[in-house]
């Protein structure tokens, strides 16, 4: 149960998500029908002002939500697990609200085997596929705690320790996985206006930044200031999938995942 408090600042975020422009005491009170005086309206706006969540440009202007808030107004609505997904859906959505979405195919290929070959090579044998490395002891020992393990894990664990014949090899087939961006525009307009480098621009254009976090809420390091990154493991018809959203903190999420979840 939200207190008074908690209850007017999620009424103002809401309300600011859904026009992007300052929100008066008297408008939140219009908009939903809420109880309170504009008075009373405006006294918790100068409490939650002071505490950093709303901002106001001019002394005679509404209000508008900092960053810190609608971080903490995201993160408790959109820690939740995602099951099957309408691609159609998520390509208007992603155009129509503005942000850029990655889908990833994940293939659940799994270490079965690894093979000496006269201690000079090893033969990595996955699920649906092999590589061949250079044999040390060292390697073979440490892969050999592996058996067992899926693909991605072993991506993240061989760059980890530094084992970067397999990490690059590995890495070269979760390339070739079925991967698609939806509104490349939004993106290309985020990565040019807070200048990312050729390097961060491509680990996004071709999937890496998907094989390198897990699902969660992002504020910081793959997004700026004021953006945020949403990774979810889903379904599409019978595909496992990794989707990243990534869009400003304004945008209307919860519209989006209600109208892309099956």
């Amino acid at each position: 149960m939200l207190d008074k408090k908690e209850f007017l600042l999620h009424s103002i975020i809401k309300a600011y998500i859904e026009h992007l422009e300052p929100i008066g005491s008297s408008q939140l009170k219009s908009m939903y029908d809420i109880t309170y005086s504009p008075a009373t309206i405006r006294g918790y706006f100068k409490k939650l002002g002071d505490e950093g969540f709303l901002a106001q440009e001019h002394v005679s202007s509404g209000r508008t939500p900092t960053t810190e808030a609608l971080k903490m107004y995201w993160s408790g609505k959109l820690n939740f697990k995602l099951n099957f997904v309408d691609e159609k859906a998520v390509e208007y959505l992603s155009k129509d609200i503005g942000l850029s979405v990655f889908l990833q195919e994940q293939k659940s290929d799994v270490l079965k085997d690894i093979l000496n070959v006269e201690n000079r090579y090893m033969i990595l044998e996955f699920s649906t596929f092999s590589i061949t490395v250079k044999f040390t002891d060292a390697l073979y020992r440490f892969l050999s705690e592996m058996v067992g393990l899926e693909l991605v894990h072993i991506v993240s664990i061989s760059k980890q320790v530094g084992a970067f014949e397999i990490y690059e090899k590995v890495s070269q087939h979760l390339q070739n996985k079925n991967f698609h961006i939806y509104n490349t525009k939004e993106f290309f307009s985020l990565a040019l206006h807070f200048n990312f480098d050729e390097k961060s621009i491509n680990s996004f254009l071709k999937g890496k930044i998907l094989d390198s976090i897990e699902e969660g809420l992002y504020f910081d390091k793959i997004v700026p200031e004021g953006y945020i990154g949403i990774c979810h493991n889903c379904k599409i018809e019978d595909k496992d999938v990794k989707m990243l959203v990534v869009g400003e903190l304004s945008r209307d999420y919860e519209y989006f995942y209600k109208k892309i979840s099956i």
